[in-house]
């Protein structure tokens, strides 16, 4: 700007210088002033401050400068544009909620899945730009490559490799491997087009309501299966309990059945008479045997 008012003024200046103009005496000051704008324009286009986490390109008359300028002061040519570069992590999210994505409205993933089925996806990716790269980004691209590389590169991605995978399977057991194949895909293509992949984020996906259905009524079935499984397992422990346990009474029976003796059962059975005949209830106590009966009156 102070450049233009300093050109401005000493073209004034030179009309002014004029015989017959009232002001001629005036077109020398006029003219002092415009160098002196001129001057201040050119020192404030020649000292360019460049934010923290930013780098400067440089482009004089349509060619761009392959090399870029860093945060702080920089001493330009006076006559270059200099277009920022964001060189920090940067995020692009693509959502089926509004307002949540980078552009308005639903913005989600479609893409059809392995058997056929549509399936509907949330995706944000992280990235930033390398900042050696940062001219040729802004040569072929411009300032809008998020729309010519991000965006793109991420749905067109996701598509071809969701063709590959049934849609059960990218709801379930394959969700962590189909995402580390996008990162991968993706990678390579950042890389090539100057820019970093640093985390890529399935946030949702979501299947057709019919196969929803079908796969809540199959993990109803399953968890109503593991219910089942744990009442057998336990009803076959208490099965096995049962037996160890008759199988430790049959094994103590024989194990007294073999160590009694004759005289050990007639010492008992001797032992239970005694015992009888002291009791106050009994009137006559027979002891009998092999070598005879015995009366025993209280």
């Amino acid at each position: 700007m102070l450049l233009f008012l300093g050109l401005a003024a000493i073209i004034a200046s030179f009309v002014l210088n004029n015989p017959q103009s009232p002001l001629q005496r005036l077109s020398g000051t006029i003219r002092v002033i415009g160098i002196v704008l001129l001057i201040l324009g050119a020192l404030s286009k020649a000292v360019v401050q460049i934010n923290p986490g930013q780098v400067g390109v440089q482009s004089l008359f349509g060619n761009v400068k392959d090399n870029t300028l860093k945060s702080g002061l920089n001493v330009v040519n006076p006559l270059v544009e200099v277009h920022e570069f964001d060189i920090k992590t940067q995020n692009y999210t693509m959502s089926g909620i509004t307002d949540e994505g980078n552009k308005g409205g639903d913005d989600a993933i479609r893409a059809l899945s392995k058997d056929g089925l549509e399936v509907t996806l949330d995706l944000t990716v992280l990235y930033r730009i390398i900042p050696e790269r940062a001219p040729a980004i802004y040569r072929e691209l411009g300032k809008e490559y998020r729309d010519v590389i991000v965006r793109p590169i991420a749905r067109t991605r996701i598509r071809d490799l969701a063709a590959n995978y049934e849609a059960v399977s990218l709801y379930s057991s394959k969700r962590e491997e189909f995402q580390n194949k996008i990162f991968d895909a993706i990678e390579k293509d950042f890389e090539s087009r100057g820019l970093v992949l640093e985390q890529l984020l399935v946030r949702n996906i979501t299947l057709p309501q019919s196969v929803k259905l079908a796969i809540e009524s199959k993990i109803n079935a399953e968890q109503e299966a593991q219910k089942m499984e744990f009442v057998l397992q336990k009803e076959k422990q208490e099965a096995e309990r049962k037996r160890v346990e008759a199988q430790g009474i049959a094994d103590y029976q024989r194990i007294l059945t073999s160590t009694l003796t004759d005289r050990l059962l007639k010492y008992e059975a001797i032992q239970a008479q005694k015992a009888l005949a002291e009791s106050e209830n009994s009137k006559m106590v027979i002891l009998g045997g092999k070598e005879g009966n015995l009366l025993i009156t209280p």
